[in-house]
């Protein structure tokens, strides 16, 4: 892994890129969608702040683990002066995101559980198959367009 001099305070996208593992192109995508900052030079080139690698493996760890984008966004957003997130800061958050995940993990294994009776009947059925059509509740009505209102000319 490529060592920057601690007297760099501003990195290139190539310098983060090399010390995060995220590519460009993330880099990119991170900053268009409010995850990372950058300033311009004025030769219209990025410099990112030595503190964006800790933000950009922040946002890693937070997707690694299956959180989408926007919650990690609003959860910078809460940091007093977008400052870097921190161990507290990481503790904070993850403790707040385990309910979510507990969820997932539910909802993975009764698909996992439905996935193994689908692949035995083979149906696919939109009357009863939980993987095409799950909670369906107007499925009790019977088939077709059941919210539509008749109505008469």
């Amino acid at each position: 892994m490529p060592q920057i001099p601690t007297r760099v305070h501003e990195l290139t996208v190539g310098q983060l890129s090399a010390r995060s593992g995220a590519a460009v192109s993330a880099l990119h995508f991170y900053e268009s969608k409010g995850l990372i900052r950058s300033r311009r030079t004025t030769g219209n080139q990025r410099r990112y702040d030595r503190d964006a690698l800790r933000r950009v493996a922040f946002v890693r760890a937070a997707q690694r683990v299956g959180i989408p984008l926007a919650t990690i966004r609003d959860a910078l957003a809460e940091l007093p002066d977008e400052r870097t997130p921190n161990r507290e800061d990481w503790a904070r958050l993850s403790d707040a995101w385990r309910g979510e995940l507990d969820q997932r993990i539910q909802q993975l294994g009764r698909l996992r559980d439905h996935l193994t009776d689908c692949i035995g009947c083979g149906c696919l059925s939109l009357d009863t198959c939980v993987l095409s059509n799950p909670d369906d509740r107007s499925g009790e009505l019977g088939s077709g367009s059941a919210l539509l209102v008749d109505r008469k000319r």
